[in-house]
C-alpha cells in the first residue's frame, strides 16, 4: 500500500500536466484551422524544426539553456508560495552587469578570471532585483507578483538607459550596445556540439536546486513555510530570511541567464537581452510543477517549439509569433488545470482512507 500511495501521488502531476498539454494543443489546432491552415502540417513542421535533425536538436538545446535558469527564478520562490513573474528584469540587468564588469578587465586579466567575475556580477544584479521583490513582500506586504512585474519594466528601462548612454559603444550606430567582448572572453561550446556551455550550467543549477529543496533542512523549512506561514512562525522558522533568501537565489539564476546570453550568444549587452526568456520561464516552471529536475525536459521541449518558429513562418506563411500563441494557450490551460489537483480519488490516498 505505501508503494501504491507513493505512485499515486507522483502520477498526479504527470497525468494532469500531460492532459493540459493535450487540451492546449487541441485548442491551438482549432485556432490554426480558423486561419485556414492544417494543424497536422504545423505539428509536423514543429517537430522537424525542433527535433527532426541533429542541427534542430542543437538549436533547441541552445534555446533551452536560458529557460533552465529563468524557470528556476519562478520555481524556487513557488516553494514558499510566492509567484514571481519578473525574471525578465533580472535577465537584462544580469547581462548588463556582466558586460559592464568584463569590459574594463579584458585588458588586464585572463579569461579564466574574467568569465567567473562576469557570472558573479550577473548573479548579484539578479539577486538584488528579485530579492527586492521578496523583501517588499515580507516586510512591507507588497504583492510579490505585481512588484516583480513592475520591477521588470523598470529594469528594461534602466538597461536601455545604460546601453544608450554611459555604457554605449560609440561604434554601435544602428543598434546601441556595449562594446563587444573579445572572442577569447566568450563562453565556448560544449565539445562535439554546437551548443554553448550555458546548457550545462543550467542543468547543473537545476540539479543543485533539487538537492537544496529535497535534501536539506533549508529546503524543508521552505516547504513548511510555503504550506503554512503561521505554522512555520510558531515553529520558530526564520520566514523573513527564507523569503528574501529564496527570492534572491532565484533572481541570481535569472541574472546568470543574462550573463550567459552576453558571454555566449550576443557578445555584448543590447536590447536583444529582453527576448522574453524570463516570461517563457514562467510557463516552463508551471509545466514542471516547480520541480527543478522536471524543468530540464520541459525547457528542452519549449526550446524546440521556439526553434521551429522560423520554419513555420517560411513553410506555412504564418507569423513567427505563432509559437507564442501556442505558449500562451498552454499557459492558460495549465493554470486552469491547477484547480483539479487533489480532486481525483485515484490520485489521492487520503480519500481512499476516508472512504474505507
Amino acid at each position: 500500500m505505501p508503494a501504491r500511495e507513493w505512485l499515486a501521488r507522483r502520477a498526479e502531476p504527470v497525468i494532469i500536466s500531460l492532459a493540459a498539454i493535450v487540451i492546449g494543443l487541441a485548442l491551438f489546432s482549432l485556432f490554426i484551422l480558423s486561419v485556414g491552415k492544417s494543424p497536422a502540417v504545423l505539428f509536423q513542421l514543429m517537430y522537424a524544426g525542433g527535433f527532426g535533425s541533429w542541427f534542430s536538436v542543437q538549436n533547441a538545446l541552445s534555446r533551452a539553456a536560458p529557460l533552465l535558469l529563468t524557470a528556476l527564478c519562478v520555481a524556487l520562490p513557488a516553494r514558499l508560495g510566492l509567484v514571481i513573474i519578473g525574471g525578465e528584469g533580472a535577465v537584462v540587468l544580469g547581462g548588463v552587469a556582466a558586460a559592464a564588469v568584463a569590459l574594463p578587465l579584458t585588458a588586464s586579466m585572463p579569461p579564466i578570471l574574467v568569465i567567473p567575475t562576469m557570472a558573479i556580477a550577473g548573479m548579484l544584479a539578479g539577486a538584488l532585483w528579485i530579492g527586492l521583490a521578496g523583501f517588499l513582500r515580507h516586510y512591507r506586504g507588497v504583492n510579490e507578483t505585481i512588484a516583480s512585474l513592475l520591477l521588470a519594466y523598470i529594469a528594461i528601462a534602466l538597461m536601455n538607459h545604460l546601453i544608450e548612454g554611459p555604457l554605449r559603444d560609440p561604434a554601435s550606430l544602428n543598434k546601441p550596445s556595449t562594446a563587444t567582448l573579445p572572442a577569447n572572453f566568450m563562453l565556448g561550446h560544449i565539445p562535439g556540439m554546437d551548443v554553448n556551455w550555458g546548457l550545462a550550467i543550467g542543468i547543473v543549477a537545476c540539479v543543485l536546486c533539487w538537492i537544496l529543496i529535497e535534501a536539506t533542512s533549508i529546503g524543508f523549512a521552505a516547504r513548511i513555510a510555503g504550506g503554512n506561514v503561521r505554522a512555520a512562525q510558531i515553529q520558530g522558522l526564520p520566514v523573513g530570511r527564507l523569503v528574501v533568501g529564496f527570492t534572491a537565489l532565484a533572481g541570481s539564476f535569472a541574472g546568470l541567464a543574462g550573463m550567459v546570453q552576453v558571454s555566449a550568444v550576443q557578445g555584448s549587452a543590447n536590447a536583444s537581452l529582453a527576448a522574453g526568456y524570463g516570461y517563457t520561464g514562467i510557463l516552463v516552471a508551471f509545466l514542471a510543477r516547480h520541480n527543478p529536475l522536471a524543468i530540464i525536459p520541459v525547457a528542452i521541449l519549449l526550446g524546440g517549439i521556439d526553434a521551429s518558429g522560423g520554419l513555420i513562418q517560411r513553410r506555412m506563411g504564418l507569423p513567427d509569433a505563432t509559437v507564442l500563441v501556442l505558449q500562451g494557450t498552454l499557459f492558460v490551460i495549465i493554470l486552469f488545470c491547477e484547480t483539479f489537483y487533489g480532486r481525483f480519488r485515484i490520485f489521492n490516498p487520503d480519500l481512499w482512507k476516508r472512504s474505507a
